[in-house]
């Protein structure tokens, strides 16, 4: 039987109006996540115009034709909005999970074998993490074709050293105790132990990470589409309009603000939805509950 330590509960002494504050604040973040993947998932049947039919004249004032305006070429920005969320979800949620997937299995190999296998992983992280990330990725993007499968894995492979490090860290802290050294001796296999042992017990703090990881994801990729070596055109996403729009600014129009608003709006919601599965893991909202 596994024997799953419980990782100590974060007891910050804040109960009643705070508890109550942070479950607000959860509701709140919940909320805005469920809005930008549900607005993605059915983007054909919230938008009211494709994505690229022009309706109207550049930069025209919200109407009844198109609620948040025209963008820089006439076209409706909200629709450009909810088809260029599915574009930026996808992205950032497919390169977090490789990203789990691959600095989680490494870092968990590294830090439960330990020897070569942990000198190896540690210095191809070492030598990753030395190379600034965004000049990594510009000059491999500036290369290669800007497509969606290179995108994906650039920010894959770059963001993987962090979690690589969070992994090895916690691996090695539980591969310490007593009821995995009587997995060693009980005769069960790597594969194993890091399924029942290890895993069970680095989930909460990876959980977390997981929501910093793909709010990274999201900056990153925005960045990336505003230098023009992220989603290339006829495909958009929210750092793609806030490079078409930038000028708008000049002339202010509010256009060009409204892609900045929704990626923060969207960052600050993932984030709240993280710490709050951070604290329904390690059972401090059943804390707050019972206090």
């Amino acid at each position: 039987m596994s024997a799953l330590t419980a990782w100590p509960i974060r007891v910050s002494g804040i109960q009643g109006d705070d508890g109550a504050a942070s479950d607000r604040r959860r509701r709140v973040g919940v909320g805005r996540c469920g809005a930008g993947r549900g607005g993605g998932a059915v983007a054909p049947i919230l938008a009211s115009h494709t994505l690229n039919a022009i309706i109207g004249g550049n930069w025209d004032p919200p109407s009844s034709a198109a609620w948040l305006g025209t963008d820089n070429l006439g076209r409706d920005l909200l629709s450009r909005l909810i088809w260029g969320a599915r574009v930026t979800l996808f992205i950032a949620t497919v390169a977090t999970l490789l990203v789990f997937l691959i600095g989680g299995l490494t870092g968990f190999l590294a830090g439960v074998c330990g020897g070569w296998v942990d000198l190896v992983f540690s210095q191809i992280d070492d030598l990753l993490m030395a190379v600034p990330t965004l000049i990594f990725a510009l000059v491999v993007l500036s290369v290669m074709p800007s497509s969606v499968v290179v995108i994906i894995s650039v920010m894959a492979l770059l963001d993987s050293t962090r979690v690589f490090r969070i992994s090895r860290s916690m691996a090695a802290d539980i591969a310490a105790m007593d009821y995995v050294e009587a997995a060693w001796v009980r005769g069960e296999r790597l594969g194993w132990i890091l399924c029942r042992e290890v895993l069970p017990n680095a989930l909460p703090p990876l959980l977390a990470e997981f929501g910093l990881r793909l709010v990274f994801a999201i900056l990153f990729l925005s960045t990336l589409s505003f230098l023009g070596l992220g989603v290339q055109p006829p495909s958009t996403d929210w750092g793609s309009l806030l490079k078409e729009n930038k000028d708008g600014i000049v002339f202010r129009v509010w256009a060009a603000l409204i892609p900045g608003v929704a990626i923060a709006l969207l960052a600050v919601a993932i984030s709240a939805v993280a710490d709050w599965l951070l604290d329904w893991t390690t059972g401090t909202v059943k804390t707050r509950a019972n206090g």
